[in-house]
């Protein structure tokens, strides 16, 4: 991957204030002959971080037509700088590190740490013709094969040792457990409860922090790998041939590969396909990470793993379905359903128990702090 920060370049205020001078000097690394000479908002959609899209025109060599553009929000922050993700992305991106996985190109990263502010000018990935999903448009099993593959490569690339070799990825931190859940979980509880399993609706919001708790603990117990951290399906893309890409890398963290192989299927796909396909679906996980023998998990030990990992979608999504501000209410609740019969049919609680078993007793939540990676309700890109 090539450098694609620029010390000389300063994060527009407004996207008022993004001119020609500025996106030739932002794209000028990997198109180093294009000439910005217009540029034009097509489309702006703030929330969680500003987002635009941008149309540009050139003198003489051409570079891509759209960007897009991705850069901090001042009103969320500090809450994304308290989970320890707010300068993941970027910094994943100014690291020299190569993904092998399908994710958009980054022609610019910049880091305001004093200000709390970064700005990434990517790829358009829909002049590739990519679709974004969302848990409304769910993926096919075909699709969701492609992408079990692609999670497999990144934690194959990054598995163990491997990890520990890039020291531009020292900075990356393992997800632990945090406290603040429960009453947002008891309010997502009361907005889905006609729609999960009786199972899920005796359960507190408090159980269902605790639960999610005892699972974060059993995270540093196996090898770490690099994990993408949120690849819900709101954070993934499909192209013409099938392939799914993953978007927004800011909850980036080392920890064990089931987490991401879990909160992708089992929200990826509608309910009825996860249960005709997982086990066959985690069988092409298992082949597609290919490690030699001595360091392969078993098939065994991924499927325990990947049965407790619904405790993470289920407790994620129940606080998000209780606002409107992190997705649409549509959105959030489809995704609370999916993960709430995963946990069920999975028998979760009996996994994270086999887990568990023998070790000792789960770690006090931790209140949140600037410098630790905690989870948070899911954000989307």
């Amino acid at each position: 991957m090539d450098e694609v920060s620029s010390a000389d370049l300063q994060i527009p205020a407004e996207w008022d204030d993004v001119t020609p001078t500025w996106m030739t000097s932002a794209l000028a690394t990997r198109f180093p002959g294009a000439e910005v000479t217009s540029v034009e908002l097509v489309l702006r959609d703030d929330g969680t971080n500003r987002r635009a899209r941008f149309g540009l025109s050139y003198a003489g060599e051409a570079g891509p037509a759209t960007v897009f553009l991705k850069a901090a929000d001042p009103g969320h922050a500090r809450l994304n700088a308290a989970t320890g993700g707010l300068f993941n992305e970027p910094r994943l991106f100014t690291s020299g590190i190569e993904l092998p996985i399908e994710h958009p190109a980054v022609y610019a990263s910049l880091i305001d740490e004093p200000a709390l502010n970064f700005l990434l000018v990517m790829e358009d990935i829909t002049a590739r013709g990519a679709d974004p999903r969302d848990s409304t448009r769910p993926l096919t099993i075909d699709q969701a094969v492609t992408g079990v593959r692609g999670l497999a490569c990144l934690h194959r690339a990054f598995w163990d040792h491997r990890l520990d070799a890039h020291d531009s990825l020292s900075w990356l931190e393992q997800l632990v457990a945090w406290k603040g859940m429960r009453g947002g979980i008891d309010i997502g509880l009361e907005r889905v409860a006609e729609t999960v399993p009786a199972e899920v609706r005796t359960l507190t919001g408090r159980q269902i922090e605790d639960i999610w708790s005892d699972y974060i603990s059993t995270m540093p117990d196996s090898p770490q790998t690099l994990l993408h951290g949120d690849p819900h399906v709101g954070n993934t893309y499909v192209l013409a041939d099938g392939t799914v890409g993953f978007l927004d890398w800011q909850v980036l963290r080392r920890g064990n590969h089931a987490l991401d192989l879990g909160y992708f299927l089992q929200g990826a796909v509608t309910v009825d396909d996860r249960r005709a396909c997982e086990a066959d679906l985690v069988d092409e996980y298992q082949r597609a990470l290919g490690l030699p023998d001595d360091e392969q998990p078993t098939r065994a030990e991924t499927w325990l793993r990947y049965r407790a990992s619904a405790a993470h979608g289920l407790a994620l999504w129940m606080a998000t379905a209780a606002s409107d501000t992190w997705q649409r209410p549509v959105v959030s609740r489809t995704l609370a359903q999916r993960y709430a019969a995963a946990f069920v049919d999975l028998e979760t609680i009996g996994a994270i128990s086999e887990l568990t078993a023998g070790t000792a007793a789960r770690p006090p939540l931790a209140s949140p702090r600037p410098g630790r990676t905690r989870a948070r309700p899911a954000s989307g890109r």
